[in-house]
């Protein structure tokens, strides 16, 4: 894997950045967002239908590969991206978020975490090798390691312990990668909310030298204000030529408010599982389509938006289809939200490019009726 930083609106390290990274299965441009397909797809759309909406990387779930089908059956039917139909780069996570939030957790120890299977119940002990396993035999282009995402809040004292168990893991995986020639494992800057533990994380994980690191731990309930500070202090630590990645964020705000902090990649489920639920992302925030006021809306989901929903289909229409219970509502209104992230991060770029960042930042909150967060002022 390679990164270019092609572009920097002040300091490369701490401020909006754009570039591109560069993989065996094609390259992406950065900033990022990456939808989620968590059981190898997104949900209710088709590769095609991926590319068409702007899409250039996604993400699969290692955790539930592993329990289903099972990481050996995707590596016998040719690897992630042959299994899924997707030509185009393919990140993986550890498994270690979905294993502390659904996997009926057991017990954490040095060697690794014990848990059992939210599909079956059965046992399972997954460790730093395990991780690096699966992830080969998956064949994703950007891997992570095993890590403990902590919740909020959490006490300090096991902060500092799992913030140090995350960096012999993440030591340990960098050890056991079966592919490094093919796949670039990332590092996970963990350390709760506290500053002082970010700043420990990233020196921890630095010292490996590793192809990109990740922002893990964050976005899991903690007040905005918070997750801003969190980004300053942990961004400017971490290599200017290396990608940054804010797990699991995928608001329009916080992909604002992340790139202009120095993120290059974000992920998350909420764009498509909110367009399942009938909600739009627009400009000015959201649009409930579910709501009575769109039963006889002839307008586009968004009247300046070029993707198929809305170049072909009214809200009336979509409203109608999220009430008959169809599966194209949902299929349509992830399109557009998919749609309305590739195109705001195309947006960033083209503004960092060209030395305006800060404009379309304020422009962004004013659409929202919003002033922007006044730590950047």
């Amino acid at each position: 894997m390679k990164f270019n930083l092609e572009h920097a609106a002040g300091d490369p390290a701490r401020g909006p950045r754009a570039g591109s990274v560069v993989t065996l299965h094609g390259s992406f441009a950065t900033p990022a967002f990456m939808p989620v397909g968590t059981q190898a797809t997104v949900k209710g759309l088709t590769p095609q239908q991926l590319e068409s909406v702007g899409a250039e990387i996604i993400l699969a779930n290692s955790y539930h590969l592993y329990l289903r089908p099972g990481h050996e059956v995707v590596a016998g039917l040719g690897g992630l991206h042959r299994f899924m139909g997707w030509d185009r780069p393919i990140l993986t996570d550890s498994g270690g978020f979905q294993v502390f939030s659904l996997g009926g957790l057991q017990q954490v120890t040095e060697e690794g975490v014990t848990f059992r299977s939210h599909i079956d119940g059965s046992l399972h002990r997954y460790s730093p090798e395990r991780a690096m396993e699966v992830q080969a035999a998956l064949g994703a282009d950007i891997i992570m390691p095993l890590d403990e995402c902590l919740p909020y809040p959490v006490d300090r004292e096991y902060a500092v312990r799992s913030t140090d168990l995350t960096a012999r893991w993440a030591e340990r995986c960098a050890m056991a990668q079966l592919r490094p020639g093919e796949q670039a494992l990332f590092g996970i800057v963990q350390g709760g909310l506290y500053a002082d533990l970010r700043q420990r994380s990233a020196a921890q994980l630095t010292a490996l030298d590793l192809p990109g690191y990740a922002l893990g731990g964050l976005s899991v309930g903690e007040p905005k204000p918070l997750l801003h500070e969190m980004l300053e202090v942990t961004a400017g630590l971490l290599p200017v030529d290396r990608p940054r990645y804010l797990m699991g964020v995928g608001t329009p705000d916080l992909l604002v408010e992340g790139v202009a902090r120095g993120i290059d990649m974000f992920d998350c489920v909420l764009p498509t599982r909110t367009a399942r639920l009938g909600t739009a992302l627009v400009p000015s925030g959201r649009l409930v389509l579910r709501n009575a006021g769109f039963a006889r809306d002839e307008q586009p989901i968004q009247a300046d938006c070029a993707c198929y929903a809305c170049r072909n289909f009214s809200r009336g229409y979509i409203r109608h289809l999220l009430r008959a219970r169809e599966m194209l509502g949902g299929q349509l209104l992830t399109m557009h939200n998919l749609h309305y992230l590739a195109t705001l991060m195309a947006a960033m770029r083209k503004a960092i490019g060209a030395g305006r960042f800060e404009v379309f930042r304020q422009e962004f909150w004013q659409r929202r009726g919003e002033a922007a967060p006044d730590e950047l002022a």
